[in-house]
């Protein structure tokens, strides 16, 4: 038995270099895709492993097959029980998949950037490297080396405030405390939700010390890497801040604040969910589930016993998601604050969108509309697919769709009752959700070419 292992992770490594070999990727985006594929192609075999699973005989290959993207995905959503159907490998496994699909997004989103740029003119190169403040950009080795620093620092924090927390507020063994902490912590920044306890983190609702550092690394992760990375060379300059980190630090704050007050509110006297807390613990929880809510998805309290206006505040909380070249997922802060702005400059009567006294590109309008639409058409399609071959209400499937989407994994419980033909979609929305919008904005930018005629104007009518 100890000698199947290696053998399979030999067969499975040189499968996937032949499959890259053969296509030969050319895009920025097909590499992106491709990788990603590979890790969730990994990470299926290893659990597909008896040893994989306890208790012994093995996963089906939809079981292995749906944990290793939603882990690579960094999503969250589940269809067996993490602590109870894995074995300790198994959870090894889904832990190293996790941290892979999280760093993997935040350094490939920040590559993209930087191919980018390369495959324009020395010009424009200059004009993308001015416009947004990222001249550091340039050393790939820097910025991959920056991204590692920024996980494993943050990471490693948190891990050891949680493993005291466990040990003294819990009563945890050493080695189990750290294993708790580790697997939390990556978790947690990574932005996946993944917990080691059936009931998620809904033991711990009213545990400030647990709560609030996990809080405060899925926020450090759903900022996005070139965020951190200017906010650690110009921290005491925000008037020198780049649009992206004005947009993405403003747009967090409000979606955070806001999903607070909101959830709260409402959930107040909900005997299921806030109710039974004291006034402390209902705020605590309140905010802690508007920061889970914008794509780590964990739960502090129950989902599925929330009230259905709850439901669709958090449907768009999550479709919107953190930001770009982050660990978070959705459709970014930035592109919903670009659809604002342009939103409002129309209604305005102005001829030109300005964010922060800067003037917004007309491609990028067109680069915004576009995945917003190609999203809203997915996550309506899916939807209505799912209605047709299931039972459960609209309310619940959409809330579904949309988590799995935008990578959040939050669920009100009827996950594991899909049909394998829904799980299956559900698997294709955590992959396209995940590599989507930063494949398709890699693809747009590096299609724009300049036309050398236009054809007549003329208007049609609008409303």
């Amino acid at each position: 038995m100890h000698f199947e292992v290696p053998a399979v992770l030999r067969a499975l490594a040189a499968g996937f270099t032949k499959f890259i070999r053969a296509f030969a990727p050319r895009h920025p985006a097909q590499v992106i895709v491709l990788g990603f594929a590979g890790a969730v192609a990994a990470g299926t075999g290893l659990l597909l492993l008896p040893v994989a699973k306890a208790g012994g005989g093995g996963a089906t290959f939809l079981e292995a097959l749906f944990t290793a993207t939603s882990s690579v995905c960094v999503t969250g959503l589940i269809i067996v029980d993490t602590p109870v159907f894995w074995s300790g490998f198994g959870q090894v496994v889904i832990l190293v998949l996790i941290q892979i699909g999280g760093f993997g997004v935040m350094s490939f989103g920040t590559l993209l950037g930087v191919l980018t740029a390369r495959r324009l003119g020395l010009r424009s190169r200059l004009s993308v490297a001015a416009e947004t403040k990222s001249d550091g950009l340039g050393d790939v080795r820097r910025v991959l080396l920056g991204v590692l620093l920024i996980s494993l620092a943050v990471e490693a924090g948190l891990a050891l405030i949680l493993t005291a927390r466990f040990m003294a507020g819990y009563g945890y063994p050493l080695g189990e405390a750290l294993w708790h902490g580790v697997f939390h912590s990556v978790s947690s920044f990574n932005n996946a939700g993944f917990a080691l306890y059936s009931g998620n983190l809904m033991g711990f609702v009213g545990d400030a010390w647990v709560c609030l550092p996990v809080a405060a690394a899925v926020i450090i992760g759903g900022l996005g890497f070139p965020v951190l990375f200017e906010l650690g060379r110009q921290y005491r300059r925000p008037i020198h801040w780049s649009m992206n980190t004005k947009l993405v630090l403003v747009g967090s704050a409000v979606l955070l604040a806001g999903g607070t007050v909101f959830l709260t509110a409402v959930e107040w006297s909900n005997p299921a969910t806030l109710g039974g807390l004291h006034p402390a613990e209902r705020v605590l929880a309140g905010f802690f589930q508007s920061v889970i809510t914008r794509t780590a998805g964990f739960n502090s309290i129950d989902i599925g016993q929330m009230e259905p206006v709850s439901w669709l505040g958090m449907d768009i909380l999550m479709f919107i998601g953190g930001g770009p070249a982050g660990t978070a997922g959705g459709l970014k802060i930035t592109t919903f604050a670009v659809l604002f702005f342009i939103l409002s400059t129309e209604l305005q009567g102005g001829t030109a969108v300005n964010i922060f006294g800067k003037r917004l590109p007309r491609a990028v309008h067109r680069q915004a509309i576009t995945v917003v639409l190609l999203a809203i058409a997915l996550v309506i399609g899916s939807t209505m697919f799912l209605m047709v071959i299931t039972d459960f209400g609209q309310e619940r499937i959409l809330f579904e769709v949309i988590s799995a989407f935008a990578t959040v994994g939050l669920s009100t419980g009827i996950t594991a009752g899909i049909p394998p033909a829904g799980q299956l979609v559900l698997i294709l929305l955590m992959f396209v959700g995940r590599l989507g919008p930063v494949t398709l904005g890699a693809a747009l930018a590096l299609r724009e070419r300049p036309m050398l005629y236009e054809y007549p104007r003329e208007r049609p009518l609008i409303g």
